[in-house]
């Protein structure tokens, strides 16, 4: 074994995970995919090395090996104020002891709408879900029913819309969908209007909506969101903004409310609750009362859910959107995450990775790119990156901030990222990540086969 092998394997064995790895097996045993979530999976960290959550507070999470975390992406971008963050925690509390779900609204339901349409003036009214495929769907179903038409136009250039079947049939992971299913949903690219409209005109009376993320990695074009909603229009199509991700990251009231483009229906979630289940759908009165009581056509099941309503999680809600609006939440998240993006960024040009290693992303909502020899996508030299920053106490599946971080965490995570980018370094030099790895590398959420 060479020097750096031999290096490797004595870091490797000085951070090991016995009790993480003896309740992932625990995991597997009883829940298929060993997490409630894909993306939780410990397919997407490297082998025997994907620590079980103790507990969280603020920024930081502690494993059941004692080991203690800085975490981006926390629950998959749902936790933006940090884990227990005392004034949702305290207005959750209030509830706890008042009961959480009646066979009648709550006044509580009350407060939380007109909570969420003072955050969000561009939306008329607002349905609360437990999750964003419920909400998401809830949209879909809309939008055909209000259209009479049956396909659905999804933003082929993001990953995630939903659970059900008019999504997921288009991923790699489409056993058990009906190709009749699939054959309905159709996909345009983002930023290109040409095509968007080429795509209606191919499918002319047949397109109930266009369902997109506003922004992700990069920000909309100029004038691209204004020229959706206005082909929209123009084809009788309902235009719905998924704000899973950019719902309080971009701003309190969403991409919608920053970029000043009003779509026919929104969905938000993950930030809404701090990590407490809640969902929403919002949009114009017009489309959201199809699906009530006070109109003279056909019904739409919009949404109906036992728990849609529980009253902890509304507190939840309206104490984060305080909290966003009070505190400056959203502009916090966009000073700690350029902070961050520029130390990253400058470590890895210092090793000589610059180019390997790239921050993309809004501030608030960063992420990174691993890239090989040849500057493609690399699950291996993820693995190896994720691995350095595990090692040196960062939990890392993304660059996401939460406003929990401070100044000192951020830059023991710099610190932590250019010692991974000096190992990097020496793999590129290698042209082989290999030894690096200590077992198989990560894997994509999406794919066909385990």
């Amino acid at each position: 074994m060479d020097t750096e092998h031999t290096e490797h394997a004595q870091e490797t064995e000085e951070f090991l995970l016995p009790r993480s790895r003896q309740a992932n097996e625990r995991l597997h045993a009883m829940i298929p995919g060993g997490a409630h979530t894909y993306a939780k999976g410990d397919d997407q960290y490297p082998e025997n090395l994907a620590p079980v959550i103790s507990h969280g507070r603020g920024a930081h999470v502690w494993d059941i090996d004692g080991n203690r975390y800085i975490e981006y992406g926390s629950g998959l971008r749902s936790v933006s104020l940090g884990h227990a963050h005392p004034r949702v925690i305290e207005a959750v509390r209030r509830e706890l002891d008042r009961g959480s779900n009646f066979v009648r609204p709550s006044i509580v339901e009350v407060e939380a709408a007109e909570r969420f349409l003072a955050t969000v003036p561009t939306a008329e009214m607002v349905k609360f879900a437990k999750n964003g495929s419920d909400v998401t769907t809830a949209a879909v179903r809309l939008a055909r029913a209000v259209t009479g038409r049956p396909r659905v136009a999804i933003c082929g250039d993001h990953p995630f819309f939903s659970v059900d079947d008019w999504f997921i049939g288009t991923t790699p992971m489409s056993a058990g969908i009906p190709a009749a299913t699939t054959e309905l949903t159709v996909a345009f690219p983002y930023g290109d209007l040409a095509a968007t409209e080429e795509l209606l005109t191919r499918y002319q009376d047949e397109i109930a909506c266009l369902i997109l993320e506003p922004a992700a990695h990069a920000e909309p074009p100029p004038g691209y969101l204004a020229g959706l909603r206005e082909l929209a229009d123009r084809h009788g199509c309902v235009l719905i903004f998924d704000e899973m991700i950019t719902g309080f990251r971009w701003s309190e009231a969403g991409a919608q409310g920053l970029y000043g483009v009003v779509p026919d229906l929104s969905t938000f979630g993950k930030a809404l609750g701090n990590g407490f289940a809640v969902a929403a759908l919002a949009g114009r009165r017009e489309l959201m009362e199809r699906g009530g009581l006070r109109h003279s056509g056909e019904r739409v099941f919009l949404l109906s859910t036992t728990h849609g309503a529980e009253t902890h999680s509304l507190a939840a809600a309206m104490a984060v959107q305080t909290t966003y609006v009070e505190e400056g939440v959203t502009a916090r998240l966009h000073a700690l995450g350029e902070r961050l993006a520029a130390g990253v960024r400058d470590v890895a040009d210092s090793m000589g990775v610059g180019d390997h290693v790239v921050v993309r992303g809004r501030a608030s909502n960063l992420v990174f790119a691993t890239l090989d020899e040849n500057r493609q996508p690399s699950q291996e030299y993820r693995t190896l990156f994720l691995r350095r920053l595990l090692a040196g106490g960062v939990l890392a599946p993304s660059f996401v901030v939460s406003s929990a971080l401070d100044d000192a965490d951020i830059d023991r995570t710099i610190d932590v990222v250019a010692q991974a980018c000096a190992v990097y370094r020496k793999a590129l030099d290698a042209a082989d990540p290999t030894p690096w790895l200590a077992g198989r590398p990560v894997k994509p959420v999406f794919r066909r086969l385990a």
